[in-house]
């Protein structure tokens, strides 16, 4: 199975140990919004706080591509405060997980 077929059961299952293990240990997470970055720790708190919340929500995701160096995902995720963002997410893989993901997004009307 792809690891977005993988991490889009785990989220509709609620199963963070099942997303977790689609994540290499030396993962890094680095946010469009100020280029910060989180290790696989501290991004698999924040993930777990959204997908837990029914505050957070994402439409339309989708997978643009993927292979066994990279994957692209594309989706739009409503927040608290009512804004919308389209996220284009790339994902790098290293030994059948990904090691690294970087988003971007726009603000939607």
């Amino acid at each position: 199975m792809s690891i977005y077929k993988t991490q889009e059961a785990a989220r509709e299952n609620n199963d963070m140990e099942a997303y977790a293990a689609t994540l290499h240990d030396d993962y890094e997470f680095i946010m469009h919004l100020d280029n910060s970055s989180m290790s696989k720790d501290q991004a698999m708190e924040m993930f777990s706080f959204m997908m837990n919340s029914d505050d957070f929500v994402t439409h339309e995701s989708r997978c643009l591509y993927e292979n066994d160096e990279a994957m692209v995902t594309h989706g739009v995720m409503s927040f608290p405060d009512g804004t919308r963002e389209a996220v284009l997410a790339f994902h790098q893989i290293q030994d059948g997980k990904v090691i690294r993901m970087e988003t971007g997004a726009t603000l939607l009307p």
